[in-house]
């Protein structure tokens, strides 16, 4: 629930501080800039909860350690990435590829109950499974629409 509620709270205060800043309503921008900060916050869950993070990995994965720490570092890179005009769409394109391969480890997560904070097995089950898919599914067309598109609104 906390990136949904990210998303929705950063796209409206970045969307009324691009407007203050530059006295125009640029929604791709913001758009940008919420994704930013929703992947800067979930980058550091990498290393906050990284051993949460190597129990919902699916088991025959090798490297669990080192995939955590290097998809998190991936999440910092490509939350800069959105925000430069240059790279902004290699990167979305990245992203949405990234958001597909990870999927299935948020699905073995609900299948094992894993709770990130606590690492232990006594988190939600499948039934996370439908907040977290359309969530997923709201990430793809979140970095499509505002990185990736082409865009008829002025940036």
């Amino acid at each position: 629930m906390t990136p949904l509620i990210i998303l929705i709270a950063v796209f409206f205060l970045s969307l009324l501080g691009v407007k203050l800043f530059s006295k125009q309503w640029n929604y791709i921008l913001a758009g940008n800039i919420t994704m930013s900060v929703m992947l800067t916050v979930t980058g550091v869950g990498h290393f906050i909860y990284q051993e949460g993070m190597i129990m919902m990995m699916p088991d025959f994965m090798p490297l669990k350690r080192e995939l955590v720490i290097i998809t998190g570092l991936l999440e910092f890179a490509a939350a800069i990435g959105v925000l430069i005009p240059r790279t902004r769409r290699l990167t979305g394109i990245m992203l949405i590829i990234f958001f597909v391969l990870i999927l299935p480890a948020n699905i073995n997560m609900a299948m094992k109950h894993v709770n990130l904070p606590k690492a232990n097995y006594e988190g939600d089950g499948p039934e996370y499974l439908w907040f977290r898919v359309p969530l997923q599914m709201l990430f793809i067309a979140w970095v499509w629409w505002f990185s990736i598109r082409k865009k008829p609104i002025q940036e």
